[in-house]
Formats: C-alpha cells, sequence, structure tokens
C-alpha cells in the first residue's frame, strides 16, 4: 500500500543496514520491498551468504503521524520481547534493532523470514475445518498473550505520553488523543466531536472494572497472521500493542465471527456489564480508521468507506 508514513531506503541504506544488523562482512544479495503495508516500509532482504531476513523501517522524524504512533516500533520491539521470554507465542525473531535513527533517519529492525502467507490471502484456498482450526488456535495463543501482566495501563511505548494505574484514565486519554488528533487535521467526521466527546465521557465509567493490565496485541486481524500447512506460523505486526483491557482484541470487534477463535480463547466477554466496554472499543477503532486517512491522504474511496463505517456504528450506538 502507499503511505506518505512510509521510510523508503537507497540501495546504500539498505547495503548499510545489513553490515550494522549481521557485522562487516556481511554482504546484501538482493532486497526487495514489501508492499502490503499500510504504515512502516518493509524490505526481504537477501543476504550473500544465503541468509534471508525482514527488514522493517519506521516513519521518519518528518512523517504525518497520529499521536499515539509517535515512536511505535519501539513498542513492537518491547511487545516481541516479552512473548519471546513468555514463550509459546509464535513470533518472529529479532535479530538487531536501531532506535537511535542516526544510520537511516528512523528507527528499524530486521527480523526472522517467516514461511507462510498472510491469512487474509490464504483464507480462500483453505477448506472450512481449516480455518476453523486456525481461528481455534488463534483464540489460544491470543489468550496467552492477554495472560502477559503488566504494572501500569497504556502504551507500550512511553514517548507516547500514556502510562498510568487507571484502565478508565488510560483508555479515555487514548480516545480523547484521536479526537485531537482529528482535530488537528481538519479531519470531517459524520457527527460533531462534541457528541462524540459527551458520549465517552458517559460511558469511560464502565472501564472502571478493568484493574489489571494485560498485554494486548490490538491490531490481530486476519493480515497480521501466517499460516503455512494449514496451521499458524506466526503472528506479527505488534506496534500497536498496549497494557489493557483483553476485550480491546481484534476478534472481539464487530468485523468477525469469532466462534471458532472464542472456543480457543476460552472465554466470550458477552455479559451486559461488558458491552459498553465494547461499543467504546469499536467506536476507537472506528474513530481510528476515519482519522488516519487526513494523516496518510488515502484514497477517496477508502475515506468514504471510513465514514460510512463510523455512521453506521453512531447509529448502532444511538438505537
Amino acid at each position: 500500500m502507499e503511505s506518505i508514513t512510509k521510510t523508503r531506503l537507497s540501495p546504500g541504506q539498505l547495503e548499510a543496514v545489513v553490515k550494522q544488523a549481521f557485522g562487516p562482512d556481511a554482504g546484501l544479495a538482493s532486497a526487495a520491498e514489501l508492499t502490503d503495508g499500510w504504515f512502516n516500509a518493509a524490505y526481504t532482504l537477501a543476504l550473500r551468504d544465503g541468509r534471508q531476513a525482514v527488514l522493517k523501517v519506521g516513519p521518519g522524524d518528518h512523517a504525518e503521524v497520529l499521536g499515539y504512533e509517535r515512536g511505535i516500533m519501539r513498542s513492537e520491539l518491547a511487545a516481541l520481547a516479552l512473548v519471546r521470554e513468555a514463550g509459546g507465542i509464535p513470533a518472529p525473531e529479532v535479530y538487531a534493532s536501531d532506535t537511535s535513527r542516526t544510520l537511516v533517519g528512523a528507527d528499524w529492525f530486521v527480523m526472522e523470514k517467516i514461511d507462510g502467507s498472510p491469512y487474509n490471502q490464504a483464507k480462500a484456498s483453505l477448506s472450512v475445518q481449516e480455518r476453523f482450526e486456525i481461528e481455534r488456535t488463534l483464540g489460544r495463543f491470543n489468550r496467552s498473550i492477554n495472560e502477559i501482566r503488566g504494572d501500569r495501563f497504556g502504551f507500550l511505548n512511553e514517548s507516547a505520553g500514556i502510562r498510568t494505574d487507571s484502565w478508565q484514565a488510560a483508555f479515555g486519554d487514548m480516545i480523547g488523543g484521536i479526537l485531537a488528533d482529528g482535530r488537528r487535521l481538519g479531519a470531517k467526521l459524520p457527527v460533531s466531536y462534541e457528541e462524540l466527546e459527551a458520549f465517552i465521557e458517559r460511558r469511560l465509567p464502565s472501564l472502571s472494572q478493568v484493574t489489571e493490565p494485560r498485554l494486548v496485541h490490538w491490531d490481530l486481524w486476519d493480515g497480521n497472521l501466517f499460516v503455512k500447512d494449514g496451521r499458524i506460523s506466526a503472528i506479527i505486526d505488534w506496534e500497536r500493542a498496549l497494557w489493557g483491557d483483553p476485550l480491546m482484541e481484534f476478534y472481539f470487534r464487530k468485523f468477525n465471527d469469532p466462534e471458532a477463535f472464542l472456543q480457543g480463547y476460552g472465554k466470550r466477554y458477552d455479559a451486559p456489564e461488558e458491552l459498553p466496554r465494547r461499543e467504546l472499543y469499536d467506536l476507537y477503532l472506528d474513530l481510528i480508521l476515519a482519522i488516519e486517512c487526513y494523516s496518510r491522504h488515502s484514497g477517496e474511496d477508502q475515506r468514504s468507506w471510513t465514514e460510512r463505517n463510523l455512521a453506521k456504528s453512531w447509529a448502532r450506538l444511538n438505537r
């Protein structure tokens, strides 16, 4: 995908990254840009000694990003370290990283190249039973992710500015930050900012029942799940991970038919008192989808879809 947040590297910069990551004797045989992502630039790297890896490069200092996206690659590195330490969760190994922004003017890391294909691309070729087993297994893995406990609520990357003992306060700052981004970028929404803020203020007390920070991937849609031979090979793109409420996870959102996932996860989150939290998290995602279009210069079709999606969500919340 085309996005102004992507930091594309020259052949010389790619060679310099390889030498810093693998040593002065390492050499780059070839590199190819991976174009599926919306935010970071990514490349497959083939080294002259036959090794392969993937390079991810974050936005540079002057890229227009949302507030919570500042230094977001550091969140991904922190999350990958946490799941690596916990064990039992398939995630790429990080070979090298650099957040000094001295070599290429942006944060970057090099990780193992994962075998397989994104689940959203492979899904149509799989049987109903294979899809059910993959999604049930994903539920188990997602539960394991959410079993990792933290000591503060908020983003893993402290430069995003939200770390607190209260989930109600943390999420209030998170969704308030998105609305502030919308105002700054001049985002035209199908409902007024004042109406949104009043609704959010009424619903925020429902978050007081969440008292223990848990690791949340938060972007675990089918494109961030790699599969091979009908099995999960890796969970990728941890950059939006945070300490929060597991009910934020993607398969609990309105976009999914989560029966297999829920069987694997082992908890349904369908109690009446949990509904206000679900609705807040749906609204948060819908606001991000709409407002980020104004920082990415997305096409008109994408912007129109996000506005219609937000309008439908708002109507559903107020029926």
